[in-house]
């Protein structure tokens, strides 16, 4: 397994040469691209020469064990080598070629009328927030919000502010949050204090860049009417609000939170690239008969993926078994032990399919 880094080690110096060439950074798409690899690539060769070295010098230990010293070092070296082959391994388990994206995630209301769409709202507090202490940034494309200001749905683009480790972009962190999220707590609109349960659900999707999927602007048909919610004065006012129906797949995305009906449509553009890129992964993960772990884009209570049980405190994934009773500290963004249970699962997964 371990001699794939050789052509890494070759793949990583041309990185290094194309990095410093002055041309590379005129294309900044580009050269965001081929950072991302050289920091996967640099991850990978920094944990294959400590286990290198850890290994050599276990042998060189090994001649001279007849030495106390060296053969306590020794020792200890054989403690470290197999962690370190452990680190490698993993670094090694094929990834998902999205998981260098940045992210766009789909927040919508679902059982639970007006309590539902504050949940909403507070997943998307709670993702931005955890999306603060990354280091990220979190840019609202479209939402509308409910009465008692929540969101019926809220679309958000969730981007790096440069180079990652592999495994610390947007996407790879956030994918496993698709699907549906159950919440257990006494509404504000209940006078009884009765304990209500409503959903939200969460779509994940890798952010497309136009390299990323073609579209044929034949196939589009672009309709624009009256936004309609807070936006300012041109709210009823103007048809900035665009709607984009991508007539072959029948996916329809509109926008209308931008006062410009040019800014709504870049903004529908770059929701729809995403949500085709992820139809055509799909496909191809079905066709070639992968396990790919689904996202449910319906928001049924009985289809949950985890409870944010208020009463207790609780938080649980039903997914994982992961279960910790500090809600409002991962409410308030303390996100990563739980997306840590899932990344940990499906790696693990990984890994076992690898040795089959």
């Amino acid at each position: 397994m371990f001699e794939a880094v050789e052509g890494m080690l070759a793949e990583h110096a041309e990185l290094e040469e194309r990095l410093a060439a002055p041309e590379t950074h005129a294309d900044q798409r580009l050269a965001k691209r081929l950072n991302q690899r050289y920091a996967e690539l640099s991850a990978v060769i920094a944990s294959w020469r400590e286990w290198q070295g850890l290994v050599d010098d276990l042998a060189a230990a090994r001649e001279l064990a007849d030495d106390p010293e060296l053969a306590r070092e020794a020792d200890s070296l054989a403690e470290r080598i197999p962690v370190a082959e452990e680190r490698l391994r993993r670094l090694l388990v094929p990834r998902d070629p999205a998981d260098s994206k940045d992210a766009l995630l789909e927040i919508k209301s679902g059982e639970g009328g007006e309590e539902s769409a504050l949940f909403a709202a507070d997943l998307l507090r709670m993702y931005s927030r955890y999306a603060d202490r990354a280091g990220w940034s979190v840019e609202v494309l479209d939402s509308t919000g409910s009465d008692l200001g929540g969101f019926k749905s809220v679309t958000v683009a969730v981007k790096t502010r440069g180079a990652v480790e592999p495994g610390g972009a947007p996407y790879a962190q956030l994918k496993f949050e698709g699907g549906v999220h159950r919440v257990q707590r006494v509404p504000v609109t209940e006078s009884q204090g009765r304990v209500h349960t409503s959903a939200a659900g969460v779509l994940v999707m890798p952010e497309a860049e136009q390299v990323d999927v073609s579209i044929d602007d034949n196939d589009l048909r672009i309709d624009v009417f009256r936004s309609s919610g807070p936006g300012g004065q041109s709210v009823n006012t103007t048809d900035s609000a665009v709607r984009i129906t991508h007539l072959p797949s029948g996916i329809v995305v509109s926008c209308q939170n931008e006062k410009s009906q040019l800014q709504n449509k870049e903004q529908a553009l770059r929701i729809l690239r995403a949500r085709l890129l992820q139809a055509a992964q799909d496909a191809a993960a079905a066709e070639a008969s992968e396990a790919r772990r689904s996202q449910v884009r319906t928001v049924d209570r009985s289809e949950r993926i985890r409870t944010y049980n208020f009463p207790e405190n609780r938080v649980s994934d039903h997914r994982t078994g992961y279960k910790a009773h500090n809600l409002d500290q991962v409410l308030d963004g303390d996100l990563g032990p739980v997306l840590e249970s899932c990344v940990s699962a499906d790696l693990a997964a990984r890994l076992a399919a690898l040795e089959e």
